[in-house]
């Protein structure tokens, strides 16, 4: 009865954790909108009439409006909620980070507003060199306004073409770049996308989707899904003996395998991306190494007679639990790292629902027939 309970509370834990990690702030302003003119009060230093206007960020409220306002030159005004962090707008050759040119700008809280140029040469913070890269400002018309709760960030560019790979992101909260040297904090988020410039579309572009894809399947029902219905093979079919081992054994195992896979395709795409998702890895490589000593116990196995097979059962029971509850932490965290989306979100949590009414009512069968 005890184990019963303890296996009922760790369901309804599991599930309440993956329900916190299902809230979503939601962020953004509606103080502008392409519905609506702007209206800067001619804080901005060039012309914005008939500018193209899309949102181009909706889970940061970015909105970009540009235009090729003469021969050689581009206007562009990107706003975005205010957050006491800075904003940025790159523009890159192939849609990654590393070795774009991005316009930068930012509004202390006394209401100093800068805007700097910034090549990112590399990932580390004396790798994003200020006032270098390839793009060509126009002087004395760049501004960077704070107004309603949004920043306007408007500049104009000397290009016959831009760029359509764009990237944009935003900074973390209070770290502004200091007057001193102007280094950059790693953002807080980014997003990279393809714009048309002439129909005004733009679309998000997600760098090695496939292999995210199959990462996040691979993790998601080796250790998410068929481990959890591994155990509950193990504790409610056990009055199928052996039926019930075998069918153990054999979901766990290709639940390692699927996982193992997960594993190292997560492995080539942060290779790949060079994302700074530490947490993520190091979670997953934990993760690996829990199924690796559940493998290695089903080895040594004692038998059943043995004194000590009481403790293999407590460290079998605890070390897959755990496995378990991380694995879907790190699920759900690699959704949020990969802005999957509400679906991918949404569908996992249903599972584990699914799961948990399922474990549920096989629990109290267990029970009476006790």
């Amino acid at each position: 009865m005890k184990t019963s309970f303890k296996f009922s509370a760790f369901l309804i834990f599991q599930i309440f954790i993956s329900s916190q990690i299902l809230k979503v702030n939601s962020q953004g302003s509606s103080t502008d909108s392409c519905s609506s003119s702007l209206n800067l009060e001619n804080k901005i230093l060039f012309d914005t009439t008939s500018f193209h206007c899309l949102s181009v960020w909706d889970q940061q409220g970015y909105i970009l409006r540009y235009m090729r306002t003469d021969t050689n030159v581009w206007s562009f005004v990107l706003s975005a909620p205010n957050t006491n962090a800075y904003i940025a707008m790159g523009f890159s050759k192939n849609g990654k980070m590393v070795g774009s040119t991005a316009i930068v700008g930012w509004v202390t809280n006394d209401g100093t507003a800068t805007m700097k140029k910034y090549f990112l040469g590399g990932q580390s913070p004396n790798e994003v060199l200020p006032d270098e890269g390839n793009l060509q400002l126009v002087n004395f018309t760049s501004s960077v306004v704070a107004k309603n709760s949004r920043i306007y960030l408007a500049f104009q560019l000397n290009t016959e073409m831009p760029s359509n790979r764009l990237i944009y992101s935003v900074g973390p909260t209070g770290m502004l770049p200091s007057t001193a040297d102007f280094q950059l904090s790693e953002h807080e988020d980014h997003t990279s996308t393809a714009l048309n410039y002439n129909t005004g579309q733009s679309e998000t572009k997600t760098l090695y989707a496939n292999l995210r894809r199959s990462h996040g399947l691979l993790n998601m029902f080796g250790w998410a899904i068929f481990m959890p219905i591994g155990v509950m093979v193990a504790r409610y079919l056990r009055q199928y003996d052996p039926i019930w081992f075998y069918s153990h054994t054999t979901i766990q195992s290709l639940g390692f395998i699927l996982g193992f896979a997960g594993i190292i395709s997560g492995l080539v795409l942060n290779a790949r991306l060079q994302n700074n998702v530490n947490r993520h890895k190091g979670l997953g490589i934990f993760i690996l190494v829990l199924g690796c000593l559940q493998i290695i116990a089903i080895l040594v196995r004692p038998e059943k007679e043995s004194k000590i097979r009481k403790y293999w059962n407590w460290y079998h029971y605890i070390t897959g639990r755990l496995l378990i509850f991380l694995a879907t932490i790190n699920v759900f965290y690699g959704i949020h790292l990969g802005n999957a989306g509400s679906s991918w979100k949404g569908g996992f949590a249903f599972v584990l629902v699914i799961f948990f009414i399922t474990a549920a009512v096989l629990e109290i069968r267990m029970w009476k027939r006790k």
